[in-house]
């Protein structure tokens, strides 16, 4: 008998839905908010509004590119946590309703976990792994010893690399979000001329608030003295503010694949989009003689498909959930 998953993810700014069919990905549908743009960063009330008007067109195109009948679908997998409650309140209420009208089971879903299960839409790495998981709101790296049994060994302290990114970016003067233009500028800059210091957090953990402080207080002496210092000097800087970003999560990683002896590595979240980091890790990997894996870009961001293909794994264990769930904005692994 086919398994089919309606998934649903809606933990921040982007509305997504997927269907997933024996474990292959049939349609991945994705609805973005610019409405944070003018603000610098995403509002949460206005996330909840946009989610509330995108999830029906979201869900129905997500249906029709697949070419299922609705009367197919196996299960309705959900995003319950971690992310914004209001987000998630939208997504869950919906797959509550559309499973109860199907008289079909819910699923609920980790994020992360799913940012992790995505390498198996089309990848294949083989268990145990380690997983550097880099996102805007989490920074982990999880030692994976099969679909649904991970072990969460470092987590950043304070800052996740893609608030480093985001905020370091925003110091710069570029618009929200500011973590791909300052991945764009890098690839222009030369990343030696400047150097900012790294924290020394021990075992696997990191943090990067004192980052964005050196960088901050950097930026003001520099302009204090030479006011238009940072657009002279804007593709060095991103490079540099880049470099010590991806220095800092591939010492950890390189670090715990030595203590676990660990060859198989994986890297997700929407971080894992950043060209130098993806880069760097393959060449790490070719160093240490790691085998490397990396999601397509469109499996790296947040989207559906990795919360079907959870959802897929799931249902093959048979854990289900009630129509008494209720998200977490927090949600640990």
């Amino acid at each position: 008998m086919s398994i089919t998953i309606l998934a649903i993810e809606s933990s921040c700014d982007d509305t997504s839905a997927a269907v997933c069919k024996d474990a292959k990905i049939l349609a991945n549908v994705i609805a973005g908010q610019q409405v944070h743009e003018q603000w610098g960063g995403v509002v949460p009330e206005l996330a909840s509004r946009a989610h509330l008007q995108n999830i029906v067109p979201v869900v129905d195109s997500a249906i029709k590119q697949s070419g299922i009948n609705p009367q197919e679908i196996s299960a309705v997998a959900f995003t319950r946590g971690p992310g914004l409650i209001g987000s998630l309140m939208v997504g869950l209420s919906f797959a509550k309703s559309y499973a109860l009208a199907l008289n079909i089971p819910l699923i609920e879903v980790n994020h992360m976990q799913a940012h992790i299960l995505a390498h198996f839409i089309d990848n294949h790495p083989t268990f145990p792994f380690l997983c550097l998981t880099v996102s805007g709101g989490h920074t982990q790296i999880v030692l994976v010893k099969d679909f649904l049994q991970m072990e969460v060994i470092g987590e950043t302290l304070d800052d996740a690399a893609g608030e480093a990114f985001d905020k370091t970016a925003k110091l710069l003067g570029l618009p929200y979000p500011g973590g791909p233009l300052l991945d764009k500028y890098a690839q222009q800059g030369n990343a030696e001329k400047f150097h900012f210091a790294e924290p020394l957090i021990p075992d696997f953990n990191f943090s990067f608030s004192g980052l964005k402080t050196s960088v901050l207080y950097f930026l003001q002496a520099e302009t204090k003295k030479n006011p238009p210092f940072i657009e002279e000097n804007i593709h060095d800087l991103a490079a540099a503010i880049q470099r010590t970003i991806v220095d800092i999560l591939l010492k950890k990683i390189e670090k715990a694949a030595r203590q676990f002896n660990i060859r198989e590595i994986a890297l997700a979240g929407g971080v894992s989009a950043n060209s130098e980091l993806r880069k760097r890790l393959k060449d790490l990997g070719k160093k240490n003689g790691w085998h490397t894996h990396i999601p397509k870009f469109e499996y790296c961001t947040d989207n559906a498909a990795m919360i079907a293909i959870t959802g897929y794994f799931k249902f093959l264990k048979g854990e289900f959930t009630t129509q008494q769930i209720e998200p977490l904005a927090r949600y640990h692994l």
